[in-house]
C-alpha cells in the first residue's frame, strides 16, 4: 500500500482524522468547555446510537469497577429505574439521531438530571428551548471518526463526577501519540500493526474479548461493518466457550481475533490458553491482540484506535470508500 491508494479510495480524508486522533483528544480535554457538577449521582445512563453508542460502551467499562450503576441505552426508551439521582448523558454527533432525541424528550416527564452533547442539530435546538444543559462538540469528518473528541470532552465536562484520574487521562493520550507513530499513514511499512492485521483479515472476523474490554470489541465490529462494508461478529470469550466454540466444528469462512487484556482474570487467562491450543490442534489460524498495561481508559481507547485504523486500511485494500453508509441512510430516509 502507498499513500496514493489511500487518497484515491478515501477521498473524504477519514485517514487524516485518524492520523490526528491524539491531537484531537488532547485539544478536547484541554478545551475551554465549561465543566459541570451534579449532586448525588448513583446512576449514569449513556444514550446514543452507532459511534455515539460506542461512547456509552467505553464509559460502562471505565465505571464498571466503581460503586456507580451504569446503563447504556441504544434505542428509544430509558430504563424504569431513572430517578432524581440519575444523570442522563445523551450524545448525538449529528444532533439529529431520532432514537436519542426521543429518549431526551421523554425526560421532560421524569425527575432526573440530564446533559447533552452534539455538533448542533435538533438536539441542540431542543436543549436550548427546554433549558437543558448542553455542550457543542465539533464533528470531525463523520460521527465515528469524532470519537475521541466526544470521549475527552465528556471527561472534561463531567470530570468532577466521573472518577477517572487526570494522570490516567494524560497517559491514555500519551499512549495514543506513541501508537500513532506506528499505525498512522506516515508508516505504511510491515511494522504497522493495523496494516498487518488488515492484510491478514480476508474473511469474516470473529472477535473474542474478555470482560472489561467489550467496548473495544463492539467498536471493532461496528467499524468493520461501517468502514469495510463487511460482516463481523463479537463474543465474550467465556460465554463463547459454552456455545460459540462449537461453530468451529463445521464449515466456516471466519477468522478468530483474540483481544487479550494485560490484567485479565486468572481463569480468563487459562481460557485463552485452552482456546489457542484448540485452534492450533484444529489448524485454525488466529490473530492475537494484547492491550496495553495500565488503566481501563488507556487500554480501550488505544485498542479502538488500532482497530479503527485496521478497518480503514482494509477498506482501501478492497478498493472501498470507507466514508459512505448508504444502508444507514436508506433506513433513516424511510423512518416516519
Amino acid at each position: 500500500m502507498d499513500y496514493s491508494q489511500i487518497k484515491k479510495y478515501d477521498p473524504s480524508g477519514m485517514h487524516k482524522v485518524y492520523d490526528a486522533w491524539p491531537k484531537i483528544a488532547r485539544e478536547a480535554y484541554e478545551s475551554n468547555l465549561e465543566p459541570v457538577d451534579f449532586d448525588v449521582i448513583d446512576h449514569f445512563v449513556f444514550v446514543g446510537m452507532g459511534g455515539s453508542g460506542a461512547i456509552g460502551d467505553l464509559f460502562l467499562s471505565i465505571l464498571s469497577k466503581t460503586q456507580v450503576h451504569v446503563t447504556v441505552v441504544k434505542g428509544y426508551l430509558l430504563p424504569k429505574t431513572v430517578n432524581s439521582k440519575t444523570l442522563i448523558v445523551a450524545t448525538s454527533a449529528s444532533g439529529n439521531t431520532v432514537e436519542t432525541l426521543t429518549a431526551v424528550q421523554s425526560t421532560k416527564k421524569l425527575d432526573c438530571k440530564i446533559i447533552c452533547f452534539s455538533s448542533g442539530g435538533r438536539l441542540k435546538e431542543f436543549c436550548t428551548k427546554n433549558n437543558i444543559l448542553y455542550r457543542n462538540i465539533a464533528m470531525h469528518n463523520n460521527p465515528r471518526t469524532s470519537f475521541p473528541a466526544y470521549i475527552y470532552s465528556i471527561l472534561k465536562v463531567l470530570g468532577s463526577i466521573i472518577p477517572v484520574d487526570k494522570t490516567c487521562i494524560e497517559n491514555s493520550i500519551n499512549q495514543m501519540e506513541l501508537l500513532s507513530k506506528n499505525i498512522s499513514t506516515k508508516n505504511l511499512t510491515q511494522s504497522n500493526l493495523s496494516l498487518s492485521l488488515a492484510k491478514w483479515l480476508n474473511t469474516i472476523p470473529m472477535i473474542y474479548y474478555p470482560w472489561g474490554l467489550q467496548a473495544s470489541a463492539i467498536r471493532f465490529k461496528n467499524s468493520v461493518q461501517e468502514n469495510m462494508k463487511s460482516h463481523a461478529m463479537a463474543e465474550d470469550v467465556i460465554e463463547a466457550c459454552h456455545n460459540g466454540i462449537v461453530s468451529w466444528e463445521g464449515k466456516h469462512n471466519v477468522q478468530p481475533i483474540l483481544i487479550q487484556g494485560s490484567e485479565d482474570y486468572i481463569k480468563t487467562k487459562e481460557r485463552w490458553k485452552i482456546l489457542k491450543e484448540y485452534f492450533k490442534e484444529n489448524n485454525i489460524d488466529f490473530w492475537e491482540v494484547f492491550s496495553l498495561d495500565g488503566d481501563v481508559l488507556t487500554k480501550i481507547i488505544n485498542l479502538i484506535y488500532l482497530f479503527d485504523f485496521t478497518t480503514i486500511y482494509k477498506a482501501i485494500m478492497n478498493k472501498t470508500d470507507p466514508h459512505p453508509v448508504k444502508s444507514i441512510d436508506y433506513i433513516k430516509n424511510h423512518l416516519k
